[in-house]
């Protein structure tokens, strides 16, 4: 087991341009202290999963698709004048909108342009990471793919990490060692379709119309068929509304508990229970489902799973030791850390959060750890925070869903700890005040009073043209409490 890393780290990689990617940068660069901050990027331009892709080409997915140990994506090969782009397909689809408003989900030291939607569009949040990631830009080394990350050496005072990646456009490949690795590489490449009784079989006989939200870009193809939705997600709640516009009716919902992020009842929409079964010839009922009801649907032209993605990190060497099951990563301390050996940290993997500032909160966490400015626990502690956290959430997926107020909580407890180092250098994490709080409990209602308005929304710039003004709450509360 490797020891905590003190101030002998000097070289480190960061898998991936996105926003955690680009953030972890910024705060190392500010500890003035790494000699190398290499960045890795497979796609053309920074954004990570806020890339999107027009019209993605059929890729294959398998059905059901329940193990997270998947090869390397490939890229698909776009042209752009007279160059080609290699194009890794993201799950961001034409009219995807936030579903947090702008100034909450914004980085510290860089708001959105003035006048911006509430919940902006995701053009917008792409050219917005665009500019977030110009000062690091000559960091970013685009176009390469990370193919191998292992532990090459590891004495008792100091890692060494070797690094692989292919040069996309030349097929080069080159190899460098690094004493630290950051993965910063997202968790939507992997889709996950659960393993109901015949649904290979029902794949089989009706090809095509089993298919998952990766490949969602419009509701356009949809028009005027029998539609089932599995899920209960944002991205669920937001395609399902988008389908509803065209569909036959009633768009059929399959969820198997209520959403986190509210509920909207609409006329277009039936909830039905979870499917427990596709059946298939040769029964005389065509493309039919059951639910958990009995019910059974037929003529289903398409079946829509908007169910997640697995956690996947197949460049890892020790993939399957870190994932199991693709639900959580394991040996983690504070959701970040690699406990066996502390020079290999993730970033942003957790789940249901306000992903830019929580990000922000573990960058300066991290650099302030690998530039020898803050102090790890023991191993024996690190490895015992994560009992406990199990013990709480269990070993699935809930163990990095960070639904509030957890997210919340996690965010200010890491920019706390991060200010435990000398406060005066280095970058400073932004900390939630009771005002962001506020606001971040009622996401669901404020997005469903912005989705009410229509095409109105497009002109909402604040919350108090929704209805939600939290000093006028806080002077109430202040009045009520005066009266007790």
């Amino acid at each position: 087991m490797g020891s905590l890393p003190q101030n002998d780290v000097k070289r480190i990689a960061i898998v991936g341009a996105g926003p955690a990617g680009v953030a972890t940068a910024k705060y190392l660069l500010a500890e003035n202290h790494f000699e190398t901050v290499d960045i890795f990027e497979q796609q053309a331009s920074v954004g990570g999963a806020w890339n999107h892709t027009d019209n993605p080409p059929p890729s294959v997915i398998s059905i059901p698709q329940t193990v997270p140990f998947q090869p390397l994506d490939d890229p698909v090969w776009y042209r752009e004048g007279e160059e080609k782009q290699p194009v890794f397909i993201s799950p961001v689809y034409d009219d995807l909108e936030t579903n947090i408003p702008h100034f909450l989900m914004q980085h510290s030291d860089m708001p959105f342009p003035s006048g911006s939607q509430l919940f902006p569009p995701r053009e917008s949040v792409s050219q917005y990471l665009e500019e977030y990631a110009h000062e690091i830009s000559h960091l970013i080394h685009f176009k390469t793919q990370v193919l191998d990350v292992q532990l090459l050496n590891s004495r008792s005072d100091k890692d060494t990490w070797l690094l692989a990646r292919r040069d996309l456009v030349t097929g080069r490949v080159f190899k460098s060692t690094y004493d630290a690795v950051a993965i910063a590489s997202g968790h939507y490449t992997v889709p996950f379709i659960p393993d109901i009784e015949g649904i290979s079989e029902w794949n089989i006989e009706h090809p095509g119309r089993i298919q998952h939200s990766k490949l969602y870009r419009r509701p356009e193809a949809f028009k005027d068929k029998k539609v089932v939705v599995v899920g209960n997600s944002a991205s669920a709640l937001d395609i399902g509304a988008q389908i509803g516009t065209v569909c036959r009716h009633p768009l059929l919902v399959s969820i198997r508990s209520a959403s986190d992020f509210g509920s909207n009842i609409a006329t277009y929409k039936e909830v039905v229970p979870e499917i427990t079964e596709f059946l298939t010839a040769p029964t005389a009922i065509k493309r039919a489902v059951r639910f958990a009801d009995g019910r059974i649907e037929e003529d289903i032209d398409i079946i829509l799973f908007c169910t997640g993605y697995f956690y996947s990190f197949p460049f890892i060497q020790f993939e399957k030791e870190l994932i199991s099951d693709g639900t959580r990563v394991r040996s983690l301390y504070q959701h970040m850390f690699y406990i066996n050996h502390t020079t290999l940290a993730f970033l942003g993997l957790p789940m249901k959060i306000t992903p830019f500032p929580v990000c922000e909160s573990q960058a300066a966490v991290v650099s302030r750890v690998w530039s020898g400015r803050l102090k790890l626990p023991s191993a024996t502690e690190m490895f015992h925070w994560e009992a406990e956290e199990i013990s709480k959430y269990g070993e699935g997926k809930r163990f990095h869903t960070l639904v509030f107020p957890r997210d919340l909580n996690y965010m200010n407890t890491m920019a706390d700890w991060a200010m435990h180092a000398n406060p005066d250098l280095g970058k400073k994490p932004p900390r939630w005040s009771h005002r962001e709080a506020w606001m971040r409990e009622r996401f669901a209602a404020i997005k469903k009073a912005f989705a009410e308005k229509g095409e109105d929304r497009h002109n909402v710039r604040s919350l108090e043209e929704l209805g939600f003004d939290y000093d006028a709450w806080a002077k109430r509360q202040h009045e009520e409490r005066s009266v007790l």
